[in-house]
């Protein structure tokens, strides 16, 4: 049985799942590294027993891999990552069709606010960066109220995280991604669905050439 926490909540194995979940979604534990079973146990003040279950359900979702030291986040897999990509573009681009002709008041209320709490952060870093946009990005697919493309979409998204940098790393990006998701939002709100879709593609499609080119710039790196 899990055994209480030093703050005298007793920890299960789905506390422990969401607060790892959570972490790796958010890039804090970098590719490569290590999940030990003792260890986890340590920290939440459990038995193995409940960490077990958390980490099986964390490998059933691709959130980590079996490696040479037993479970560990999963590295990049550069052909996988194009291949995601490449459906995203397809899927964002429906996803904000679908939001344009079914979003209602609050959907948009929601958006505008993210887009406005994401303006308003002051030199975010990588990791800050990915989670608001992670955030902003599943608004939109809540807004659809289509259960299955926000599972399709969320299940995909969860396999970028491994990736070593955001494409909203690159110089200048950061601010022109914002502008598009404004862009988004307006045409979502206002139920242009074409523009929508328009927007929603090109946005996707330059994060898919900037995830190749620091694909490229990882593996010439690589031969140095």
């Amino acid at each position: 049985m899990p055994q209480p926490a030093d703050d005298g909540r007793r920890v299960d194995g789905d506390e422990i799942f969401r607060v790892l979940r959570a972490e790796i979604l958010e890039g804090l534990h970098s590719p490569g590294t290590a999940m030990r079973e003792t260890v986890v146990a340590s920290r939440f003040g459990v038995s193995r027993t409940p960490v077990r279950e958390a980490l099986t359900r964390l490998q059933h979702e691709r959130l980590l891999e079996r490696g040479a030291r037993g479970l560990q986040v999963p590295r990049v897999h550069p052909q996988e990552v194009i291949q995601i990509y490449d459906l995203r573009v397809m899927l964002e681009e429906e996803v904000a069709g679908q939001a344009a002709l079914a979003r209602s008041s609050a959907d948009v209320i929601v958006l505008e606010a993210l887009v406005e709490r994401d303006r308003s952060l002051v030199d975010p870093d990588d990791q800050l960066r990915t989670k608001s946009n992670l955030a902003f990005h599943a608004a939109v697919w809540a807004a659809t109220h289509n259960a299955v493309l926000e599972d399709l979409l969320e299940r995909l998204s969860t396999h970028l995280i491994h990736s070593p940098h955001s494409t909203l790393s690159v110089a200048g990006r950061w601010p022109e991604a914002l502008d598009e998701h404004t862009a988004l939002v307006e045409a979502i709100a206002d139920r242009r669905v074409d523009d929508a879709r328009r927007i929603a593609r090109g946005h996707m499609e330059t994060a898919r050439t900037l995830r190749l080119k620091l694909i490229r710039d990882a593996a010439l790196d690589g031969q140095d």
